[in-house]
């Protein structure tokens, strides 16, 4: 069996060319498993993200294992509950459509510079995708800074209860000390 994928799904506005994807394909790569990593570029509209997941999954012969940040997180959670993946959450928006309901509309991709309209369809989207109650919490990893000036890192410990989590004082929703676990990140994923 070969070594696991891992599909990292990326935040609001963002892309492939993130902080944190570039950073952990990288490291990936030093390791000699850069074919080992997939972060695409997901559409805006969360049913057609989910689409995009779904036959990237389904398309892997090896097990998957998914890292979310922020938007990506909550795409995660709902990804690893339907299809029982193992998935690390970073700073994860836990109640999206709550959570991006002051973004609807004109907004800008922060990587691509496009330009696209968020809609409360959107929104309803995001509300069905909502894993409520989470089971087998031990599949998730949570990290966390409590310094996320976005979002309330108290909803993510209540959320994810049971399962590993790594809550850290200070930093901000980008969540400044990644290049400290990516090598935890990627023995989590099975390496």
């Amino acid at each position: 069996m070969e070594q696991p994928l891992i599909l990292y799904l990326h935040g609001f506005r963002s892309g492939p060319a993130s902080h944190k994807a570039l950073q952990l394909k990288a490291r990936l790569a030093e390791r000699g498993y850069a074919q080992r990593f997939i972060c695409p570029q997901l559409p805006v509209e969360p049913r057609a993200a989910m689409a995009l997941c779904e036959h990237l999954i389904a398309a892997s012969t090896d097990p998957v294992t998914l890292v979310g940040s922020s938007l990506g997180g909550y795409y995660s959670t709902y990804l690893a509950a339907k299809h029982d993946l193992p998935a690390v959450l970073v700073n994860p928006a836990v109640v999206a459509h709550l959570s991006l309901r002051e973004y609807v509309g004109q907004q800008t991709n922060l990587y691509t510079g496009e330009v696209f309209d968020f809609t409360l369809a959107h929104i309803e989207q995001l509300r069905a995708l909502e894993v409520v109650p989470l089971t087998e919490p031990q599949r998730f990893w949570l990290l966390a800074e409590k310094g996320d000036e976005l979002l309330d890192y108290r909803q993510a410990v209540a959320k994810y209860a049971g399962a590993r989590q790594t809550i850290l004082e200070g930093g901000d929703h980008s969540f400044t000390r990644w290049s400290d676990y990516l090598d935890d990140i990627i023995q989590f994923a099975g390496y």
